[in-house]
């Protein structure tokens, strides 16, 4: 075992495999630029490279040093490639800095890597879900017609989805909170080797906005395999997705107000709490049908603004949608007298990140310990 060795030994172990991608993944969970990780270790930005690209072999005592300035186990960099991910569908890339969206991706490797070491030891679902590519030109379907083919291979035939996170876990789709260094960034979704998977941002503390989220990033799973991640029409087409999928034109348009004057807002805020979405988003289907004009959308969204529900809007229904794969599959562990770090040992895995990629709910403070050596 691992365990009994040495530490000596641990980082020749560790200095013989080295695997400069995992280096690479490190760096990136840290958010570190190369010249930053250089400058902690007391070495050039060249000789990180070097070692990321596998030119060069860091020694023992770099190794450590390396493991130290990451918070990892040095037996992390021995691990072998880490898991293949396609790069994320962000909201905006323009607004999201690289750095950012590179330690969005190696979370999602991070979260590919124990949820395929969870799965030695736990059954998860199988995966079932639809492959409807939409293009941009849409010449094949659009978003809507993928919606309503979801609806329906799915189980949901009519009403609102009654729990979403639930519908896409069963799905096999992987579902975890963010890690607070990319809190900065929206919920986000990314196909991996083994399953797909769908990151919340950890603060959105809003039960509404976040099953929009999940159908959003569900759209961009089953229309955009190979899509430009970040596009405006993609982007735009995953919302028409999750409008459709959570609010069906056939069933909402009657019922949705022309414009916000008498009862409207007594109106949007029983629907709100009917199919389970934002005042935001009721008014964005109203519109998107033409139900609502231009002129009395953009009042409606001057209202929002001036009253701070932007922010945050009232709701009776405070408590988030909770994954349960990974979490479930943690308990399992622990009922059978494995603990996270007994899990993890001779990964080199930081136990940190793994108690927040496994837990119910968003964590709000960033991790710090890594996993047993």
């Amino acid at each position: 075992m691992s365990s009994t060795r040495r530490p000596s030994q641990t980082l020749a172990a560790a200095a013989s495999f080295f695997n400069g991608e995992r280096l690479t993944m490190a760096r990136q969970l840290a958010g570190l630029k190369k010249s930053h990780l250089a400058s902690l270790i007391e070495m050039s930005p060249a000789s990180v490279t070097a070692w990321e690209s596998g030119a060069k072999q860091p020694n023992r005592i770099t190794v450590a040093k390396l493991a130290l300035a990451l918070r990892v186990e040095p037996q992390f960099f021995g691990g072998g490639a880490p898991p293949r991910v396609n790069k994320p569908h962000f909201r905006s890339l323009r607004s999201t800095p690289q750095i950012a969206q590179d330690e969005a991706e190696a979370y999602g490797q991070f979260v590919a890597e124990i949820t395929g070491m969870l799965e030695n030891a736990v059954e998860f679902p199988e995966i079932s879900l639809p492959d409807l590519p939409v293009d941009p030109d849409e010449r094949s379907g659009t978003p809507e017609d993928v919606a309503r083919e979801a609806r329906e291979f799915f189980g949901v035939s009519t009403g609102p989805v009654q729990h979403v996170i639930r519908l896409v876990e069963r799905a096999g789709v992987i579902v975890v909170f963010s890690e607070p260094g990319v809190a900065s960034i929206d919920a986000f979704s990314l196909h991996t080797a083994t399953r797909p998977i769908i990151i919340l941002n950890p603060v959105k503390d809003d039960y509404y906005r976040q099953r929009f989220d999940v159908a959003h990033e569900l759209g961009h799973l089953i229309m955009h395999h190979d899509a430009e991640p970040g596009g405006k029409v993609a982007e735009g087409q995953a919302n028409r997705f999750a409008s459709e999928f959570l609010m069906p034109a056939e069933e909402i348009a009657p019922f949705l107000p022309t414009s916000t004057a008498g009862r409207a807002w007594s109106q949007l805020a029983d629907l709100k709490e009917h199919w389970g979405v934002s005042l935001a988003a009721l008014l964005y289907r109203a519109r998107g049908l033409g139900v609502m004009g231009d002129a009395s959308y953009r009042n409606a969204m001057m209202r929002l603004s001036q009253n701070g529900w932007r922010r945050a809007e009232p709701g009776r229904i405070s408590a988030l949608e909770m994954p349960s794969m990974l979490p479930r599959a943690r308990e399992v562990l622990s009922e059978a007298g494995v603990d996270g770090d007994q899990f993890l040992q001779g990964s080199g895995l930081p136990i940190g990140l793994f108690e927040i990629a496994a837990s119910r709910v968003p964590t709000s403070v960033a991790p710090v310990a890594t996993g047993a050596s």
